[in-house]
Order: structure tokens, then C-alpha cells, then sequence
């Protein structure tokens, strides 16, 4: 794996930061804060394949400390539009109260959950 190739700094809302990166063609989108339908749009557009023109994402999500269901939806929405591009979504290092949402809800069966971001980029 190579150091991050480009660094983007995504729209910023109250609640989330984002910033978008490339790691030997993957795009990994490093998000801070809290997912909820404040911050949705922001992480929408983050996620939006047709704008990044990736179809390989890795979502850092290890300093994401909250996530309702505006978060749920947009993660389905991404994977889907990556998927059929021929693409994939994962998400790296959820922390332990997002992962426990993501399982409640089986996205965890649907999307690739990996513990690190290193393994994330790595599969």
C-alpha cells in the first residue's frame, strides 16, 4: 500500500467532518463526528460515486460516534450505486456503538465491516 495520493477536504457540517483521500486508487472518506439528518447531505455527497468517480470506498468510521438511521440509508444507497458500477463500499474500524447499529439493522451482513483501516484497503 502507498501513502494516501491526494487529500480532499469534503463540505463540513455542524456535526461531521470529512476528509476524502486516495490510497493506491481506493477512496477512503475519513469521517469525525456524528451521523444524523443534520449531517446527511454532507455525508451523501462524500459517498457519491458519480462525483468522486471512485467505485472502490473505504469509510473510516473510527471516530464516528454516532449514527441513526439517515446514516444507514446513505451507507445502502452508496454500497448499491458501488456495487453496480462494479465497485465495492467497506467500512473500516466502526466504533463499538456505530457497529452494535450496523448489526442491529444487518448492514454488517451486507457491507464488508472490517476492524482496521489497513484491512479495510487491504482485501
Amino acid at each position: 500500500m502507498t501513502d494516501a495520493q491526494s487529500t480532499d477536504r469534503a463540505p463540513q457540517s455542524a456535526g461531521l467532518s470529512i476528509t476524502a483521500t486516495t490510497s493506491d486508487g481506493i477512496h477512503v472518506v475519513t469521517l469525525v463526528g456524528e451521523i444524523d439528518h443534520h449531517t446527511a447531505g454532507t455525508l451523501r455527497q462524500a459517498l457519491d460515486i458519480t462525483a468522486s468517480g471512485a467505485f472502490r470506498i473505504v469509510a473510516d468510521m473510527r471516530q464516528v460516534t454516532f449514527m441513526d438511521s439517515s446514516g444507514i440509508n446513505i451507507l445502502i444507497s452508496a454500497h448499491h450505486a458501488a456495487t453496480t458500477a462494479g465497485g465495492w463500499l467497506r467500512l473500516a474500524a466502526p466504533t463499538a456503538a456505530v457497529l452494535r447499529t450496523l448489526h442491529i439493522v444487518g448492514i454488517d451482513q451486507v457491507i464488508d465491516c472490517l476492524p482496521t483501516l489497513p484491512d479495510a484497503l487491504a482485501l
